[in-house]
């Protein structure tokens, strides 16, 4: 009789660099979960770090040397690193012929995420950015609603994200290093905002301190005009108390609300629909985002599907935040 042999697949083999509590809690976990993945070196500016977290997850790589770190075997990278390192840590990447997923916002400012795009491009690497709550089926979900012209023609799209953070010492609270709601939590809205309302042709808003008195805003409200027609609102924060997030897309035929999305991890979302003189109708559904994201990534490389997330939205989303920032700084001015 003969012997059958099992063909084992190639492993996807992952690197992380930047070790903070968002790699070792969701990032690194993700990856391990999946079973064509594996993770084979990470990345700390800190030795001590690198090895401490290498021993939590039995890795055999750790590195304190980004050029070493390279050098390694591997095929993609997620980048986890504070934002003022995304930049540097991409563009080397991307010549090192390595995949990347980077961590929001991608970059200091649109110059920079500009040229890592274009590298990307010519050193025939991906790249996507961490804008995870794509990535919810719900969401994905709500998308092919309204793709379906079930609710009609958008009217208004409102978004809110809002949680307490108060100041401390992460880079979060730097200037200097793209810190303050907007780029941390504003982001994700303008990501949705784009996801669900397409191309954004005039944006403007409001960056404040309206209860942490430090050098970057704890609140960011901004309208939006898109181009295919409609408007959209979002307000993100550092400073509610009480976590709020909930987006509500408002068409000529009904309506669609999902909250929760950005809840505790793992929590259930909950998708609302509601079309003109119809019962409501609702779904509950949680997810891990992240894994999702990953798991697109990897057959976005191994076979070719397209990215749901790609370095060009991460490159005109931080156009489109300066554009609030800028519309900001003209109130002030005048």
């Amino acid at each position: 009789m003969k012997t059958i042999k099992k063909v084992l697949e190639p492993k996807f083999k992952w690197a992380v660099a930047g070790l903070g509590n968002f790699a070792v809690n969701s990032i690194i976990p993700a990856i391990k979960s999946l079973r064509r993945s594996r993770l084979v070196a990470v990345y700390s500016h800190s030795i001590e770090r690198a090895k401490e977290v290498a021993g939590m997850f039995s890795i055999k790589e750790y590195y304190d040397d980004f050029e070493k770190f390279l050098l390694s075997d591997f095929d993609a990278v997620y980048i986890a690193s504070a934002n003022q390192n995304h930049y540097e840590q991409v563009i080397a990447s991307a010549k090192a012929g390595k995949h990347i997923i980077c961590e929001k916002p991608l970059a200091l400012n649109s110059q920079q995420a500009e040229e890592m795009v274009k590298v990307c491009e010519e050193n025939n690497v991906k790249l996507s950015v961490g804008y995870v709550q794509r990535f919810h089926p719900l969401t994905i979900k709500a998308k092919e609603i309204l793709e379906s012209g079930l609710i009609g023609q958008i009217v208004i799209i409102n978004i809110s994200q809002a949680f307490d953070y108060p100041p401390n010492p992460n880079y979060r609270y730097q200037k200097e290093f793209g810190g303050g709601a907007l780029r941390d939590v504003g982001t994700h809205c303008i990501d949705l905002l784009r996801f669900f309302g397409g191309e954004i042709e005039q944006i403007h808003g409001y960056v404040d301190n309206v209860i942490y008195k430090s050098e970057v805003d704890d609140f960011v409200v901004a309208t939006c005009k898109f181009k295919d027609g409609g408007y959209g609102n979002f307000y993100a924060s550092f400073c509610i108390g009480k976590p709020l997030n909930r987006i509500e897309i408002v068409g000529y035929k009904g309506t669609i609300v999902i909250e929760n999305l950005i809840g505790k991890k793992f929590d259930y979302a909950k998708l609302t629909i509601q079309k003109v003189d119809e019962t409501k109708k609702a779904f509950r559904m949680k997810a891990n985002k992240i894994q999702n994201l990953i798991k697109n990534f990897q057959k976005a490389v191994l076979e070719n599907e397209p990215l749901l997330v790609t370095g060009y939205d991460g490159w005109i989303n931080l156009k489109l935040i300066e554009e609030i920032e800028k519309s900001e700084l003209q109130k002030r001015i005048s």
